[in-house]
């Protein structure tokens, strides 16, 4: 099903998918950078569909000591074992290769992290989602991407994806320069790498001083994007729509995680 979101030239869509569990298996492990695995899967991804770039999909992990993830079925008694679950963006879907690529950034110390630093070519994961894609066409003359780590493979898969002729601004934290990815795209890409320490992941200063040191396009029309830790991504749009005058329906911010909580993923609409 899909619903129409924003009715205008810029139509905006929201596609639901039917939801559904896989059990995938590793056929490559790459560090892109020290701190980035990028893992690719294949297995049992018959009809999967991610039809946005920052669509999410859970991924549950193994339980300590074991080869594959515990998924128990929707009726299994209250308190059954299973296994942790978080989210992560589809980096890459190739149906024609039956791959599924995931990118991990390595900072935390739970169980997606501890997994991704010992992964291996035959292991397994399951994956669940995406149940729906937030679609943005490719017809605005201009692109705004903020975010942390959590966000660069997102902003990777769309850059990407853009058509040639139409420019990108990118604004990304990392902990230093051996962190800096290199973005493949037809569009016209400017990159803007905010190296801030680790310690500093949930202070919005460096993001948000960035963002308001940008001269954006003065004419055609943009779609901005902010995502990363919560409040980060909530003061973004705020900046952008009360400091900077965009149209509200052309901002979106997610948060992707936030101190003390597990697997979050917040939508700021307001």
């Amino acid at each position: 099903m899909t619903d129409t979101l924003v009715p205008t030239k810029h139509a905006i869509t929201r596609v639901r998918h039917e939801p559904r569990r896989r059990i995938l298996t590793v056929q490559n492990v790459e560090r892109i950078t020290p701190q980035m695995a990028r893992i690719t899967l294949g297995g049992d991804l018959a009809g999967f569909n991610s039809a946005s770039y920052d669509d999410h999909v859970k991924v549950f992990f193994p339980l300590p000591g074991r080869d594959a993830p515990t998924i128990p079925l929707p009726d299994a008694p209250e308190g059954a074992e299973r296994s942790p679950g978080r989210d992560y963006t589809p980096r890459r879907y190739d149906a024609a290769r039956n791959e599924l690529v995931l990118d991990f950034a390595l900072h935390d110390a739970g169980p997606a992290t501890s997994w991704a630093v010992q992964a291996k070519a035959g292991q397994q994961l399951a994956v669940g989602g995406p149940r729906g894609s937030f679609v943005v066409p490719d017809d605005f003359d201009w692109y705004l991407f903020i975010g942390d780590e959590t966000a660069l493979p997102a902003i990777g898969r769309r850059l990407e994806e853009l058509r040639a002729g139409a420019r990108a601004i990118v604004v990304a934290a990392i902990t230093g320069p051996e962190e800096k990815q290199k973005f493949t795209s037809r569009a016209q890409v400017e990159t803007i790498w905010v190296e801030r320490p680790l310690s500093r992941a949930e202070d919005p200063a460096p993001l948000l001083n960035a963002a308001r040191a940008l001269t954006l396009p003065k004419t055609g029309d943009g779609y901005a994007w902010a995502a990363g830790e919560s409040q980060t991504a909530k003061l973004l749009r705020r900046h952008l729509l009360d400091e900077r005058g965009l149209d509200k329906a052309f901002v979106k911010a997610a948060g992707y995680w936030k101190r003390g909580a597990v697997s979050i993923h917040e939508t700021h609409n307001d």
